[in-house]
């Protein structure tokens, strides 16, 4: 799935990945297979790497739990056909939980501002201003690096440290050191730079993961689904209603449950800078307060139960209809 230049890998592609093995005259240790297995994913997923709690949770179920002994044992290929089907399904399983959002930097966005020459001149004029902070109208060669660094995935240049040949460019084109250029020559400098970095993505595209998390209802589902862990936080409501020292609400108990946790129950983070967060959860307490005036002959735990699984069903209702986007450090 794509979205704005972004690339959200979500699990469906690999629902239909192909999970044949090339003919094997031995067997195939589970090391080996894990291998094989990261490889096929890697390759359905446009390169990527897959990111550590998402491959922590397929070894461990293909597995089972026993991840070093499962290293260590030999497979036949029906049987590793088998367990890199494990393997997959844990791994599309996670992203349906939690995709993953990447760029895919292919040189087709540096090549579009190479292509026309004003949004060339524009770029180069732009990053040079905003570098000499001095307006000494001349800049060293070396801050080429700080120009690239500027532009950015988003403008389709990836960090150093996903694309090390980045430092070979650079110095193939005498880009470092201290001599000085005016506008004029460091726009002559920085464009057979960009033209070679979009040579070499277009070779060989590099897939960047973005700092940003996506809540699609799929977790909430599952919460709703664990009687046991709905049952802990009803607990934890009539508690607090219990022993607390202001008369709350049941509208206010969900609400403050549903901030606190929720992490826990995959809900977006309550944040004013998010104006769809906060839509979201406006239209989640006016449900909430009109439940609260509906009349129940249930016990106060039952109450709670049966509010806090409509109002959670209906939130997952709507990140279901419009999933949210959050930037996250993670």
């Amino acid at each position: 799935m794509s979205n704005a230049g972004l690339t959200i890998f979500d699990g469906a592609a690999l629902r239909s990945i192909d999970l044949n093995l090339p003919e094997l005259e031995h067997g195939v240790t589970g090391a080996q297979l894990l291998e094989i297995s990261q490889s096929k994913v890697s390759e359905s997923l446009s390169g990527l790497s897959l990111p550590p709690h998402i491959k922590e949770a397929a070894i461990s179920r293909v597995s089972e739990g026993d991840d070093v002994g499962f290293r260590r044992k030999e497979f036949s290929r029906q049987q590793a056909i088998e367990k890199l089907g494990v393997f997959v399904s844990a791994v599309a399983d996670a992203l349906t939980d939690t995709p993953v959002v990447v760029s895919i930097l292919d040189g087709s966005t540096l090549k579009l501002i190479l292509d026309d020459e004003d949004d060339f001149a524009m770029l180069a004029e732009n990053l040079f201003t905003d570098m000499d902070e001095k307006d000494r109208g001349k800049l060293p060669k070396s801050q080429i690096r700080k120009a690239l660094s500027l532009m950015g995935v988003d403008m389709g240049v990836p960090p150093l440290s996903d694309f090390p040949i980045l430092d070979d460019i650079i110095k193939k084109h005498d880009a470092d050191g201290a001599e000085e250029l005016g506008q004029a020559q460091f726009a002559e400098l920085l464009h057979p730079i960009l033209q070679e970095i979009s040579n070499v993505l277009h070779e060989k595209p590099i897939t960047i993961v973005q700092n940003v998390e996506i809540f699609n209802g799929s977790r909430l589902r599952k919460v709703l689904a664990d009687e046991k862990t709905l049952k802990c936080l009803v607990e934890k409501m009539v508690l607090e209603e219990s022993t607390g020292k202001e008369n709350k609400g049941r509208a206010d108990l969900i609400k403050n449950l549903m901030i606190q946790n929720g992490k826990e129950l995959g809900l977006p983070p309550l944040s004013s800078e998010s104006e769809s967060v906060a839509l979201l959860y406006e239209t989640i307490q006016s449900q909430l307060i009109k439940r609260d005036k509906e009349p129940s002959d249930a016990s106060t735990e039952d109450e709670f139960m049966d509010a806090l699984k409509d109002i959670l069903g209906k939130f997952a209702e709507l990140l279901e209809s419009t999933p949210v986007y959050s930037a996250t450090n993670l």
